[in-house]
């Protein structure tokens, strides 16, 4: 059985396709896909560039109505259930985990989104970026994988 219900095509430029081009599009508009603008952002002791932080600030403001939305039912407009995380402690998995996720951050200068978003201008470092991106999932899998027993 597919997660996704029939009236979701994914593949023929659904309204998921849709969302993904937008937020592509915003990361590209929003500078996030800058890798300078990023780090001059995380530069706090230097030369700061702020303006990172306004779209952040809007992002969580257009968030805030939907996931509330979310909160108080079980399916999506499209009819997928909707699974919203329950654990709200923090563990050692979740500071590890948030620790390299910005320590790459900061050396790259770039997230996993903006970087998917410029992926196909074959710049080398994009590049390298999405593979060691690839790689660590692939590692993270390994260990999930490992750390899970069969059932």
């Amino acid at each position: 059985m597919s997660y996704y219900p029939s009236r979701l095509n994914l593949s023929k430029g659904g309204a998921a396709g849709r969302l993904r081009l937008i937020f592509g599009l915003g990361l590209l508009l929003a500078g996030m896909a800058n890798p300078e603008k990023v780090l001059a952002f995380l530069d706090v002791a230097g030369a700061w560039d702020p303006s990172l932080a306004l779209v952040m600030g809007g992002a969580i403001a257009v968030a805030v109505i939907p996931l509330n939305w979310a909160r108080n039912n079980k399916q999506s407009l499209l009819g997928a259930p909707i699974q919203l995380p329950m654990k709200r402690e923090l563990d050692a998995r979740l500071i590890g985990g948030s620790l390299v996720f910005g320590i790459g951050w900061g050396i790259a200068g770039i997230c996993p989104g903006p970087a998917v978003a410029i992926l196909l201008t074959g710049h080398g470092k994009i590049i390298i970026f999405a593979l060691a991106m690839l790689a660590g999932m692939y590692l993270f899998s390994l260990l999930e994988h490992r750390r899970k027993p069969s059932k």
